[in-house]
């Protein structure tokens, strides 16, 4: 890769942001679709996201990605919003079209694209159970009730964000059974996915979710890549569930976020075997 003065920067920002693989899945793709772009991690705390944002602005940045915990907080400052992050209500990739900051949410296409291919899981007419109610689990409950869930919980300490989120999206979507509690319940025998969309399990820590309570044909998914394996997974992994992390979700993001970026589509597989090398 050689770096000139006609390079196109590209991104990502959050907190932290140094375990993130999309540098490397980016970085190949680029290199082998011979485009002049790099893509570098940009760490910006909370308390700087607004002069963060304005100093990319201010430096021309082509794009970027956003992840934990900027996803909802960056709205207010870009220009515009698609009608998809709009109805989502976050953010996690950014193009600068011609001075105008335009976000847009690559997430839940990303998510639904990844259980069917992975874990040949269609959310159509399923029951669901979604843990957090953050920026990334805004928009894993917009695209897999926009799939066809029948019914879909919502698990968050906080109810207040849980009873947000099934205002919105009860509007949005008036055939999906939205419901929401503080805690998981010990009963999940009807249940055919359980997600987690939080940072839990990143530390070694275990999700208070037990995959025992689950019948023999649920499937279970953890955002989180690193580890590879988070405590959730390996709980169900012994259950002897279909489960998988992140990485699948992460490498159909960002091909969605690359052809935003660029007008290019990424070689067909290509960001997801950079993940698993």
């Amino acid at each position: 890769m050689v770096i000139s003065g006609t390079t196109r920067l590209l991104g990502i920002i959050g907190d932290p942001v140094h375990h993130s693989r999309s540098p490397e899945m980016q970085n190949r793709a680029v290199a082998e679709a011979g485009l002049d772009y790099v893509y570098v991690p940009l760490p910006v705390s909370p308390q700087r996201l607004s002069q963060g944002v304005a100093g990319l602005r201010a430096l021309g940045i082509h794009g970027f990605n956003v992840t934990i915990p900027h996803k909802v907080a960056v709205l207010p400052l870009l220009d515009r919003l698609s009608p998809e992050a709009e109805a989502i209500g976050a953010v996690n990739t950014v193009h600068n079209e011609n001075g105008c900051l335009v976000g847009y949410n690559t997430d839940g296409a990303g998510l639904v694209a990844s259980l069917r291919e992975e874990l040949g899981f269609d959310p159509q007419g399923a029951n669901l159970v979604v843990i957090g109610a953050g920026g990334a689990a805004r928009a894993a409950i917009y695209a897999l009730c926009a799939a066809g869930a029948q019914r879909l919980l919502i698990v968050n300490r906080s109810a207040e964000r849980a009873r947000e989120l099934v205002r919105r999206y009860g509007k949005l979507f008036p055939r999906v059974r939205l419901e929401f509690r503080e805690t998981l319940p010990s009963m999940l025998e009807d249940t055919d996915l359980l997600l987690n969309t939080t940072s839990v399990g990143m530390d070694g820590v275990s999700l208070s979710a037990d995959p025992a309570a689950l019948g023999e044909n649920a499937v279970v998914y953890d955002m989180i890549y690193a580890p590879p394996e988070s405590p959730l997974l390996a709980a169900a992994r012994w259950r002897g569930l279909r489960c998988a992390n992140g990485l699948g979700m992460l490498a159909a993001q960002g091909e969605r976020a690359f052809t935003l970026w660029t007008g290019v589509i990424p070689l067909r597989g290509l960001m997801k075997s950079v993940l698993k090398s």
